[in-house]
């Protein structure tokens, strides 16, 4: 593909599938900040979604979030070709195999991280999900498990996962210890290795290789497109929503603008009006606005008065109306 081709493929920049944060309201407030960037849902296990009669719960998402990629978790190919089938009914506009979380429950299901031990399974499960969607099938996973992190473990994994359809591979930048570190751990104390999948693409060239895990800012994603050819964005983008608006027109060439957060925050409404009507409540949100106003005077008011109020029962649309303007009066 040409580089005017490349610069438009969503994967450049993507925002991580993360347990109790990327659901659909984090996702709608994402997309208020940057409309190009890839989406990822929560991780969900193609078990429950299989025996789910609440489907729309675990799959359902607002238009607004495409692109958005749908991660599943899970070992049994006809399982997770049957999830596969219901993104693809949803309109999901790609599928993410999970080959990467390292908790220890989800090891006692055998998938996430461990499953990085038997590639020909996983090329199993990939080959079931490619046979039963039109959509991409991609894979995120670690750089290696335990006693299993050689360059050519990692080279033979992904050759292996490629061949039987995985389109593209989203590389978290540190091996995983599934014995001995808790999942919070395992993004902290085993170090980062960028320079490993940096080899990778330069030993796989024809291969789609995304990075995740250690960048921080707009800046850092930039460069490492240099070497790969996605950058994913975790933690730092739920920690730092607003960090994040210049990504369109330095990733995707858009045209610059600026996102004020009281813009983000009254542009939630007709999410959270849908939201209300559905039975939802106003706290399911507004628990992730407490990260988009910080470093400025009053912030740490506005987040508790929001908390306090959004947290009340019955808390309608005027507690976020209300939450907008004050930001509004204060030019944020």
């Amino acid at each position: 593909m040409d580089a005017a081709d490349t610069i438009n493929k969503a994967y450049r920049f993507s925002v991580a599938p993360m347990l109790d944060c990327t659901d659909r309201h984090f996702r709608v407030l994402m997309r208020l900040i940057s409309k190009r960037a890839l989406l990822y849902s929560e991780m969900v296990v193609a078990q429950a979604l299989h025996h789910s009669n609440r489907r729309d719960k675990l799959l359902g998402f607002d238009p607004i979030e495409h692109p958005i990629a749908l991660q599943i978790g899970g070992d049994n190919p006809a399982l997770l070709a049957d999830a596969a089938r219901m993104a693809d009914d949803w309109g999901y506009d790609e599928i993410n195999l999970n080959v990467g979380c390292p908790s220890p429950r989800v090891k006692a299901g055998n998938f996430g991280a461990c499953l990085m031990a038997d590639p020909d399974h996983v090329a199993r499960c990939v080959d079931a999900m490619v046979q039963a969607t039109q959509r991409p099938v991609t894979v995120k996973h670690r750089v290696g498990i335990d006693d299993l992190d050689s360059d050519a473990l990692l080279t033979a994994f992904v050759d292996r996962v490629a061949a039987a359809g995985a389109q593209r591979f989203s590389v978290h930048a540190r091996k995983a210890w599934l014995e001995g570190l808790d999942p919070k751990q395992n993004r902290t104390i085993p170090p980062l290795q960028h320079e490993r999948v940096v080899e990778l693409k330069q030993r796989r060239p024809q291969l789609i290789i995304e990075l995740n895990g250690g960048l921080d800012t707009p800046e850092d994603c930039l460069k490492a497109l240099n070497d790969v050819d996605g950058a994913m964005v975790g933690r730092a983008a739920y920690a730092h929503p607003l960090r994040w608006q210049t990504i369109d027109a330095l990733i995707f060439g858009e045209a610059e603008r600026s996102v004020l957060a009281s813009e983000v925050v009254l542009g939630l409404m007709p999410h959270a009006q849908r939201h209300l009507e559905r039975g939802g409540r106003l706290w399911d949100l507004c628990r992730h606005l407490v990260q988009l106003v910080e470093g400025v005077r009053g912030a740490r008011h506005w987040r508790r008065n929001l908390g306090l109020q959004a947290q009340r029962r019955g808390a309608d649309l005027k507690v976020l109306q209300e939450a907008g303007i004050q930001l509004q009066d204060a030019g944020l």
